[in-house]
């Protein structure tokens, strides 16, 4: 029978290793010292693709610079083209929260690449006399410069994902904003009638605010693509050719297509958490706006007959095991559950940059767990919203026209024209009496039932035409 283990030594000593892994020594300890998440690295496929890329380009820079044999450097660059692609995933066995700064993640990494590597060229796993993680795959390296450049891709490739999924619901928005343009109906603030409004104009908020958010998260990501690649272990670039991190960050650009470029300062970019903590702020900026606007739908749904019901939500399942007939806003819902989720891991990112101590921070993974997590669900979250919620969503259209005309709101269209004083006169008289405001106006004499249907078009209460002249009584 064949062998079911191989033995590998590390620093702490012999250790067995399954013999099919492509992991080896170092990611066995790690698996046995970090059961924390229940999960591993492969869970974000972002991470491990970026890994790839950062061996890749410094397999390469190692190359030109001839510091890798001829026959090893192609075999190298061969096993980060197949994880890049996909391939052997499954082998990133290590909780992604680990102690260590990441060293666990790295040698992970490492061990994979040199096995393939190994197969490659025809050798069994393990003859790391031929190619050895640390001396050829980590060449120049260390996990101090790598890690934080895989996890700084990696959070570039998701917000990609991320803006576009935004930028679907933001256009789902915008066609319900069209379509609802002519739906007269109240605004309201602080729960109160304010002044009218159109639902159109209501929706076209939510487009926008989600649009400007988009904007911050191409900010943040420009300020991810700063790299210390090749400052190793502290920024100095100890162990490293002079000419490795030029060469190996341009080839990083080519292999991940994102302009990164050299830090300006190695020692300062090796233990400067600040772009995370930009983006975890701009992610939590995300999840407030498309919490807000849940919190809206939930309550422009409420009812339907007992709550505003302004608006329809499409209805997706049965919303309660007691209750029949009964639908519940649940899409809003499990967004806002999300939008919870990333605010609390803003603290986490929050609490973890500023625990770094000198050189350099060592509680990344958790920075990196914290964001690629957000960053998943709130693409998830938006995505779920566009295709189950938004464009289902119908206006009640005779309900919002009588509610207008009930609404003691008009009479701020009227202040202009007959003054505060007797608005108010107004507005106490339509609330004691439950009367309308034009017909309380028309009866008193303060305006003509002309003058009056000049100043109430929808058009002059909603902001969208010229406001007419103040029309005075002779």
């Amino acid at each position: 029978m064949a062998p079911t283990t191989r033995v590998e030594h590390d620093l702490v000593g012999d250790k067995e290793v399954p013999a099919d892994a492509y992991y080896g020594v170092h990611t066995v300890r790690a698996v046995e010292n970090f059961a924390i998440t229940g999960s591993t690295i492969a869970q974000f496929p972002d991470l491990i693709t970026s890994l790839a890329a950062v061996k890749q380009a410094a397999a390469r820079a190692n190359r030109d610079l001839g510091l890798l044999p001829p026959d090893i450097a192609p075999a190298i660059i061969g096993a980060c083209e197949e994880i890049g692609s996909g391939r052997l995933h499954e082998q990133f066995v290590v909780d992604p929260v680990q102690g260590g700064a990441g060293t666990s993640t790295n040698m992970n990494a490492n061990e994979v690449i040199a096995n393939r590597a190994l197969e490659i060229l025809g050798h069994p796993r393990g003859r790391y006399d031929v190619i050895h993680p640390l001396d050829h795959v980590n060449l120049g390296q260390s996990t101090n410069d790598v890690y934080p450049t895989a996890v700084r891709l990696a959070l570039v490739a998701s917000l990609r994902r991320l803006g576009s999924g935004l930028g679907a619901l933001a256009t789902a928005f915008t066609a319900k904003a069209t379509e609802f343009g002519d739906v007269l109906k109240m605004g309201r603030t602080q729960l109160q009638d304010a002044v009218p409004m159109t639902l159109g104009q209501e929706f076209t908020t939510y487009a926008v605010m989600i649009e400007e958010d988009r904007q911050r998260l191409d900010e943040a990501a420009a300020l991810l693509l700063e790299s210390n690649l090749g400052g190793t272990a502290i920024g100095t670039g100890i162990t490293g050719h002079p000419r490795y991190a030029e060469l190996a960050c341009r080839h990083l650009a080519d292999i991940s297509g994102e302009l990164v470029r050299p830090a300006g300062d190695f020692i300062e970019a090796t233990q400067d958490c600040g772009a995370f903590v930009q983006l975890s702020g701009v992610l939590k900026r995300v999840a407030v706006k498309l919490s807000k606007t849940c919190n809206d739908l939930r309550l422009l749904s409420s009812g339907p007959r007992a709550g505003l019901g302004e608006i329809n939500l499409p209805p997706v399942q049965a919303g309660s095991s007691i209750m029949p007939g009964k639908v519940n806003p649940v899409i809003p819902e499990v967004v806002n559950q999300v939008a919870f989720e990333v605010i609390g891991n803003d603290l986490t990112v929050t609490m973890a940059a500023e625990a770094g101590q000198l050189q350099l921070n060592a509680f990344e993974p958790v920075i990196a767990y914290s964001l690629l997590r957000s960053l998943t669900h709130l693409r998830a979250a938006s995505d779920t919203l566009t295709t189950r919620c938004v464009p289902g969503i119908t206006a009640n259209r005779e309900h919002l026209h009588d509610t207008v005309h009930r609404s003691i709101g008009l009479v701020t269209a009227l202040a202009p024209h007959i003054g505060y004083a007797a608005s108010t006169t107004l507005a106490r008289r339509a609330l004691a009496t439950g009367r309308g405001i034009k017909e309380l106006a028309t009866e008193t004499g303060l305006l003509t039932t002309e003058q009056l249907d000049t100043i109430l078009r929808p058009e002059n209460l909603t902001g969208r035409a010229p406001l007419p002249e103040v029309l005075t009584m002779e």
